[in-house]
C-alpha cells in the first residue's frame, strides 16, 4: 500500500511539471565592429520552425526554410524581416544591414549580415525584436564586440532595445 501511494505521489508531482506549457523562444545575435573595414559583422541564430512561422504569418504565404534552396529562395523575405526587426544605431544613425548569406546548424538557421561605412564609436544602440511579433516570451540575447571588449544584453518584447558604451 505504501508503494502504491509513493508511486501515485511521484506520478502526480512529475506530471505537474509538464514542459508543454513552458516553451522557450530564444535567439542569439553577435555583433562585431571591425575597425579595419569600418563595418559591423552580424551573426544571428534562430530556430528554423520559429522563423518559418513568423515569415509565413508576416508575409501571408507558406514559407519553408528546410532546405538550402529554400534559404536562397526566401533570402529577400529574410532580409526584409531583419531590416524591420534588427536595428543598429551609431551616433543616432541607423546602419543598413545587408544579408550576405545563411546556413543550417542543427535545428537553427545562422544568418550573416553586414553594415558598411561605420566610423568608430563609443556608444551603440541595438534593437532586436526578432520573433517578438509571434512569441510574447521571445528572448533575444545580443553580444556586441568592439576590440577586446564584449558587452551583452537580453532583449524582450517589452524592452527590445538597449545601449552599450565602450
Amino acid at each position: 500500500m505504501k508503494n502504491l501511494i509513493l508511486i501515485l505521489c511521484c506520478l502526480f508531482i512529475f506530471s505537474s511539471f509538464s514542459s508543454a506549457d513552458h516553451e522557450t523562444y530564444l535567439s542569439v545575435t553577435e555583433i562585431e565592429y571591425r575597425q579595419e573595414s569600418k563595418s559591423v559583422q552580424v551573426i544571428s541564430r534562430v530556430f528554423i520552425d520559429d522563423m518559418e512561422d513568423v515569415l509565413s504569418k508576416r508575409f501571408g504565404k507558406d514559407v519553408s526554410l528546410s532546405y538550402k534552396k529554400d534559404l536562397s529562395d526566401n533570402k529577400d523575405l529574410l532580409e526584409k524581416y531583419y531590416s524591420k526587426k534588427l536595428t543598429i544605431k551609431v551616433k543616432n544613425q541607423d546602419i543598413p544591414l545587408k544579408l550576405l548569406g545563411s546556413k543550417f546548424d542543427a535545428d537553427q538557421i545562422v544568418l550573416f549580415l553586414e553594415g558598411k561605412n561605420v566610423e568608430t564609436f563609443k556608444t551603440v544602440e541595438v534593437e532586436n525584436l526578432v520573433l517578438t511579433d509571434l512569441f510574447d516570451t521571445q528572448k533575444n540575447i545580443v553580444h556586441v564586440k568592439k576590440g577586446d571588449v564584449i558587452e551583452s544584453m537580453l532583449l524582450v518584447k517589452a524592452k527590445g532595445s538597449d545601449t552599450v558604451n565602450f
